[in-house]
């Protein structure tokens, strides 16, 4: 993770690529662990709605999810899902705030299989198969970006276009007459040196704006 916008939010974190999910038998019950990226509680609802659908014949789908960066509590949700209190939806929780990863919404189906697990063979089941459904998630980066308006004359186009890769920045659209208009996407985090370079390459003429 970088470091954190005015919000104290950070600007970058890792975040499910695709779902990951692993199954296994635990004393004859079957847990299904499925995991999935999850930007919004609106995302979040529906991936849990999308794996229920998915399991209609379930004993249980039991869930949890982490809206925001790695181990933030602000936006989280869990359910046991008619298991006991605190089984299966809490230590799906904790599993997933320890994970390093944001954004990510996590599903427990089970088929109970006629042996009762106790309370401590239940938070161990649950949140050993989230463990394992995230041992095989890819991941990839969330990063905040913003755009940019930028004029600037015909000599420094060719110069800011070559130092685009340097900040993670692409030209979304241009508009060209007497002087040329640049709609520029870049994380956000790399504003302030943008700024900086267009300054540099238009000895101060150049202009840059939020769009």
């Amino acid at each position: 993770m970088t470091k954190g916008d005015a919000t104290g939010l950070p600007e970058r974190y890792p975040v499910p690529a695709e779902k990951s999910r692993s199954d296994e038998t635990i004393d004859r019950s079957r847990f299904i662990a499925t995991v999935g990226r999850a930007g919004t509680v609106e995302n979040a609802r529906a991936f849990i709605a999308a794996v229920r659908d998915e399991f209609p014949d379930a004993t249980h789908n039991c869930w949890a999810y982490v809206v925001g960066p790695p181990g933030d509590t602000r936006q989280i949700g869990m359910s046991d899902a008619g298991e006991p209190s605190g089984t299966a939806g809490r230590p799906m929780l904790d599993v997933l705030l320890g994970s390093g990863v944001g954004d990510v919404a996590a599903v427990v189906t089970r088929y109970y299989g006629g042996v009762k697990l106790g309370r401590g063979g239940l938070v161990r089941a649950y949140g050993g198969s989230v463990r394992l459904a995230l041992d095989g998630l890819r991941l990839t980066e969330r990063v905040e970006r913003t755009e940019l308006l930028v004029e600037i004359g015909y000599p420094a186009v060719s110069p800011l276009k070559n130092a685009l890769g340097r900040f993670e920045a692409v030209a979304v659209e241009g508009a060209y007459g007497s002087r040329v208009n640049l709609r520029i996407r870049l994380p956000r985090e790399h504003v302030d040196a943008f700024r900086e370079t267009v300054a540099a390459l238009t000895d101060g003429k150049g202009r840059v704006e939020d769009a």
